[in-house]
């Protein structure tokens, strides 16, 4: 399946040195090998969500992801709702906290001075909206993982959190004149299915490949990797 790289770059005053991060969002327990020297090129990895496929019986490669790439750059994974859906959800979260990857459950951690925040998914519930009440908070650059461009949009949108990173849109599968067909949470023609959005506040992830059961087809619409960098704004410190 074709994948792309999007580069994109954000600048701050509020970021304190040059940071560089790989975004690969929906990997859905896929194999991601041809992306490993990239990762390794990156300070870190981000997976905004859908590491795991609830609906695959064998989710062998999302483990391995848990046991291997952590040893080559370290990983902020915040859960989407193939993790919190997945029959074997508890078992998953606890392999990933037990591992070297940062399991961001609703919860920030400090990174390289920026302040990492992860937005779980709920099933049914609105977002643990606590959370971003602490979080935007924070005196560092606020980088926020939420898997759910929609909840975003609802709960996210007009706070102080200076950068959000998105997926599970797909790109709206099927991309007509740079509108997607359809996306879970949005329905047919979504406005939020890939790039970025709120004044450049917000950037979504056509994600790293389908989830098992795809419900329509890629078409004119390649999966992605985003090598996200972080520059201090001149006059920064």
């Amino acid at each position: 399946m074709k994948r792309i790289i999007t580069e994109h770059t954000v600048r701050s005053p509020r970021i304190p040195e040059h940071v560089r991060f790989a975004v690969a969002s929906d990997i859905h327990s896929t194999p991601y090998d041809d992306v490993l020297d990239t990762f390794a090129q990156c300070d870190a990895v981000l997976v905004p969500g859908d590491l795991v496929d609830r609906h695959r019986r064998d989710n062998s490669d999302a483990y391995r992801f848990l046991q291997e790439v952590p040893e080559i750059v370290p990983v902020f994974l915040s859960p989407g709702n193939h993790e919190v859906k997945y029959r074997h959800a508890e078992e998953f979260l606890a392999r990933a906290a037990e591992s070297k990857v940062t399991l961001l459950h609703d919860e920030s951690c400090l990174f390289r001075g920026i302040r990492i925040g992860g937005l779980s998914s709920r099933i049914k519930e609105p977002p643990d909206t606590e959370f971003l009440d602490r979080f935007e908070q924070e005196e560092e650059f606020r980088l926020l993982l939420c898997h759910h461009p929609e909840v975003y949009r609802d709960y996210v949108r007009g706070r102080d959190i200076d950068f959000t990173l998105c997926g599970h849109a797909h790109g709206g599968q099927i991309q007509i004149r740079g509108r997607g067909l359809y996306a879970p949470g949005q329905g047919l023609f979504p406005k939020l299915t890939h790039g970025l959005h709120d004044n450049g506040k917000m950037m979504i992830s056509r994600g790293m490949t389908n989830g098992a059961k795809p419900r329509i087809p890629r078409i004119n619409n390649p999966c992605e990797l985003i090598l996200l960098e972080l520059e201090p704004e001149k006059g920064g410190k």
